[in-house]
């Protein structure tokens, strides 16, 4: 079992989905991150940098919510994971959750989300 950094409810205005007035309109994104890797190191000694900075993954995440435009939630949260492992070498694995409260749907609901998880 590994370590987890956890960060939920990254939140921006974006303009991702199928439907054009989804891309031109936009509506509010949120996103969960978990990012499994080992703190042992950085516990031990208490040193940021042999760690994960949650602060610059949020940042990083945001940056996607706000950024360019995909129709699919599926393709923002492969996007987002894919920049995590990237960038953060310490990281072994993320789930990443795409959550679209104000999706185009006709009934009442409480929220439409995507959920993945993708490794080394």
């Amino acid at each position: 079992m590994s370590d987890q950094i956890k960060i939920t409810g990254i939140s921006g205005f974006g303009y991702h989905g199928v439907l054009e007035s989804e891309r031109s309109v936009g509506q509010n994104f949120s996103a969960d991150i978990t990012i499994s890797l080992s703190t042992r190191a950085a516990g031990k000694s208490d040193d940021l940098t042999k760690t994960i900075n949650y602060a610059e993954v949020a940042e990083l995440v945001h940056e996607f919510i706000i950024g360019e435009s995909v129709r699919l939630l599926e393709t923002l949260a492969e996007k987002i994971a894919s920049a995590i492992l990237a960038v953060y070498q310490l990281a072994n694995e993320v789930h990443v959750t795409i959550h679209k409260p104000e999706a185009p749907i006709a009934i009442p609901f409480l929220d439409v989300s995507v959920t993945i998880q993708r490794s080394r």
